[in-house]
């Protein structure tokens, strides 16, 4: 199992910590496979630099895509995408 280090803007690393968010949208110029540590690092924008906030999590699910064909490109350039995170509802 591989460890992958990336950043991660404040504004979605409370979102992380909190348990809020659980997934990541991210181009697909790395390898990551389920088990995988992904070590998600906060990184302040305007300085420019780490804050030393990090946290590890592990890889449950990918889906990874280049060509959808789901629907036209016409539509994919009018709408673009959206992911959207669900849990089962008691």
């Amino acid at each position: 199992m591989a460890i992958i280090h990336k950043k991660v803007l404040g504004e979605y690393f409370d979102k992380i910590i909190s348990g809020k968010k659980k997934l990541e949208l991210r181009l697909a110029d790395f390898e990551i496979n389920e088990g995988d540590t992904l070590v998600l690092e906060e990184w302040d924008k305007d300085k420019e630099e780490y804050t030393g906030r990090k946290v590890e999590t592990i890889v449950t699910y990918k889906i990874k895509t280049k060509d959808v064909d789901f629907w036209s490109k016409e539509e994919i350039d009018k709408y673009g995408f959206q992911i959207i995170q669900f849990e089962m509802k008691n």
